[in-house]
Parts: C-alpha cells; sequence; structure tokens
C-alpha cells in the first residue's frame, strides 16, 4: 500500500459565484454543490464541510472564504479540495501559489473538479498552473477589450457608462451607449445653470429650491445632495464635450444633443468662482459668537452685491445657518442691519464681563469719552461722565469696524442663539 492511499482524505467542497460579467453563465452556486456531491457520493469522497463565497478571484487576499480554507488546510482540518473547476479557486497568481505551496507541503494532498484530478505531482501542478493562468488571461483580455470598446465608443461621441441627470438612455436593454434628453428632468437641469449664471444664486440656495420647493428627483428616485449640484455645475457633458476616464485628459465632442452653451456654463462657473472670491478672506463681526437654534449649528455669513441703475453698488450681508447638523434646517436666514437690531434691543440684558470688557476696550473706551466730550462741548478741565460699558457696546455696534464689534461681543458671557430672526440668550 502507497503512502497516498493511507492517507485519509479531507475534502472541502468549495463553491464560488463570481459577480464578474464573463461568468454570469455560470453554473450557480447551488448547483455547483448539487453536481460535486454526486461527484463525491459516486466515488465515496469523505467531503467535511461545504464552504460558499460570491466574490470575485481576480485579485489576491479579496476572498474571506477562500482565506479561510488556506488557514484550515494550514491547521489540518483539510487536506483535499473539490470544487467545479479551476477557475472557482484562482484568477491571479497570488492565490494559486498559495495552493500550490500546500501542495508542495503536503498540506494539501489533492484538488478535485468535475472532469479532473490534480495530485501533489509536477505534470499534475503544471496544467492547474496552465489552467488557473489561463482564467487570469481571458481575464486581462476582456479588461483590455473593454477598455478598447469603451474608447471607440467616446471616438464616435457616444457616452459608455451612465448618462447623468437630465439625459437618460432611449431603451435600458437595446441602447448601447446613445443618450437623449430627459424630458422630466432635462429643465430643471438647465434652471439650475442659469440661476446660477443670472439670477446669482448660490449652490446652497439651488440645492434647498430643488429639494424643498421642487422635490427634484433623480430617475431612480433620490434627491441631489449637495455635492451633486457641485457636480452638474462643473460638468461638460451638458454642453456637449465629455473626458472619460474622469482626469485623464482624454476629451471627446459628443453627439448627444448639448442641454446648455458653453456660454452659459461659463457663465455659471464665473458667478460661483465670484461669490467664493467676495466672501474668501472677508472677516463678519457675528459668525463665531451665535449657534443655530434649531438645529446647533453654527452661524455663517454671506456677502452679495447688487448693481443699481446709477452705476452705484448695493452690499448685502446674510446671516444663516451653516447647516453642519442638520442639512435640512428651516431657519431663515437675517441680514446684518436686521441682526444688529435685534442686539441693540437686547443689549440690556446681555450680561457683559465688565473686567474684560475694561481690560481689552480701555484705550478705545477714551478715546470714545473724548468725542462724546467734543461734540458735546465740554473743555478738558471739565468732567466728563462715566460711559456706561453698554452705551458703549451699542455704539461699537452700530458704528464700530468688524474688529472693534468682535472684541465687544466677545466679552458677552451669555451664549447667544439666532432662531426664527430673533437672538434669545442662554446661559
Amino acid at each position: 500500500m502507497t503512502d497516498i492511499e493511507q492517507i485519509t482524505f479531507k475534502y472541502c467542497l468549495y463553491a464560488r459565484k463570481s459577480t464578474e460579467a464573463e461568468e454570469k453563465q455560470a453554473l450557480s452556486i447551488d448547483s455547483q454543490i448539487k453536481e460535486m456531491l454526486q461527484v463525491a457520493e459516486r466515488e465515496k469522497l469523505n467531503i467535511i464541510e461545504i464552504r460558499r463565497e460570491s466574490h470575485s478571484a481576480k485579485e489576491s487576499g479579496q476572498r474571506p472564504v477562500f482565506e479561510e480554507i488556506v488557514k484550515d488546510i494550514d491547521s489540518g482540518i483539510f487536506n483535499a479540495i473539490i470544487t467545479w473547476a479551476p477557475d472557482r479557486l484562482s484568477r491571479n497568481a497570488g492565490d494559486l501559489g498559495k495552493l500550490v505551496d500546500r501542495m508542495d507541503q503536503k498540506k494539501l494532498i489533492t484538488i478535485k473538479t468535475f472532469g479532473q484530478t490534480f495530485s501533489n505531482s509536477p505534470s499534475d501542478k503544471f496544467l492547474l498552473m496552465i489552467l488557473c493562468s489561463q482564467a487570469k488571461l481571458e481575464n486581462d483580455n476582456k479588461s483590455i477589450n473593454v477598455k478598447r470598446g469603451m474608447r471607440a465608443r467616446c471616438e464616435m461621441g457616444l457616452w459608455p457608462v451612465q448618462p447623468p441627470t437630465g439625459y437618460r438612455k432611449p431603451n435600458e436593454r437595446l441602447s448601447k451607449c446613445e443618450v437623449e434628453i430627459d424630458p422630466d428632468r432635462a429643465p430643471v437641469i438647465k434652471q439650475i445653470f442659469e440661476k446660477i449664471a443670472y439670477e446669482k444664486w448660490s449652490v446652497s440656495k439651488v440645492y434647498t429650491w430643488l429639494k424643498h420647493e421642487i422635490n427634484f428627483k433623480t430617475h431612480r428616485g433620490y434627491h441631489l445632495s449637495l455635492g451633486n449640484v457641485f457636480k452638474i455645475i462643473n460638468n461638460t457633458f451638458y454642453y456637449g464635450r465629455f473626458e472619460f476616464p474622469q482626469t485623464s485628459g482624454n476629451w471627446y465632442d459628443g453627439k448627444h444633443t448639448p442641454l446648455i452653451s458653453k456660454e452659459l456654463f461659463d457663465e455659471t462657473r464665473n458667478s460661483i468662482k465670484s461669490q467664493v472670491i467676495k466672501t474668501q478672506g472677508k472677516e463678519f463681526a457675528f459668525t463665531r459668537i451665535m449657534k443655530c437654534g434649531l438645529c446647533g449649528s453654527g452661524i455663517t455669513a454671506d456677502e452679495k452685491f447688487k448693481k443699481l441703475q446709477n452705476g452705484g453698488v448695493n452690499r448685502y450681508v446674510y446671516y444663516r445657518c451653516t447647516k453642519a447638523r442638520d442639512r435640512d434646517c428651516k431657519n431663515p436666514a437675517i441680514t446684518e442691519p436686521e441682526l444688529i437690531e435685534a442686539l441693540l434691543k437686547m443689549i440690556n440684558a446681555i450680561n457683559l464681563n465688565k473686567v474684560q470688557l475694561t481690560s481689552k476696550l480701555d484705550n478705545e473706551i477714551q478715546k470714545f469719552k473724548k468725542l462724546q466730550a467734543m461734540f458735546l462741548g465740554k473743555k478738558k478741565t471739565e468732567k466728563i461722565e462715566v460711559v456706561d460699558l453698554k452705551d458703549y457696546a451699542k455704539f461699537v455696534l452700530k458704528e464700530g469696524s468688524v474688529l472693534e464689534q468682535r472684541s465687544v461681543l466677545g466679552c458677552i458671557s451669555s451664549e447667544l442663539v439666532l432662531k426664527s430672526n430673533k437672538i434669545q440668550l442662554v446661559g
């Protein structure tokens, strides 16, 4: 009796169904198990356990069940594998090498498939490596062919993947890379560009309009996120050109009907840039002292300008919730004059830190006293009335610079909350 005949074979039945496109016609996991159990029964094989997996075998180390089997082979639980075909086990050199190494170490005695048996012999291992390498070659060639096919379609002006919102496939099953304008969503996408370009809407305002005012959804039934809106206004596909793959530098003229003009696309981009430039580096007095009274987020500021018919420009500053904690927060924005007016009405109820205020703003208060005396016509020898700290705070809120306003508001020990255009004290 030979050594191999004295070994007790402990088989692991391994069935894998890949998500890879080329294997869609392959036997399902249940069919593989049924067929291999019939083989095991016919040849009286000792199957210890059945393992199932639904992961691609293209890349090494990406299949948890396969990795567990390798560990169990090392620990002696299994010393044989039965599976439908060699490509069920491996389509990459790394995983194949793990199996061959175990065969060399005599930890894995045999691998049995539906039509073949691979033992620990040079010829069998060589054949196993050839069959698995052939599967890898098929994968590599398919990847090359797919990329070549996509490149050819792009050169024909066809979009090779799922069309962006505002377009649709004429027929989900029959059309290949052809797109047409979606009559239900295209007008809204065009309005996004127009509102930003001509009405100077911010992306946040567009997002709110899409979700809360017109309840716009994609063809899959989802609302657009803020990031999706940014992607739309930066997508050249809408005016007829596209880059594929993204950041590849390969540009193509699309065969599809443009949704907007190149001029509208550029105007939209310029409008977004101008909005960023207007607020970038700006210091607003009231952005760090308040919280949203509805969701607890911080308060941010937007600065906008409106051209007048006489050639002048009006400046507007709006304070609003950042929506960091709740993207759907309904707290309305408030203008800077309205906010200052609300603060002035509440100044008597605000608890000012007298020591901190005196320490930080003593010089400014002295200047204020001199200014007060000058307007009152008092001479230096005359006694100047003591300045009430709250009166000074009111003066700074009305007439002071941003830094002065920040200095005063930084001395407020109570927390301010903005809710429904009103200021509330907390603490």
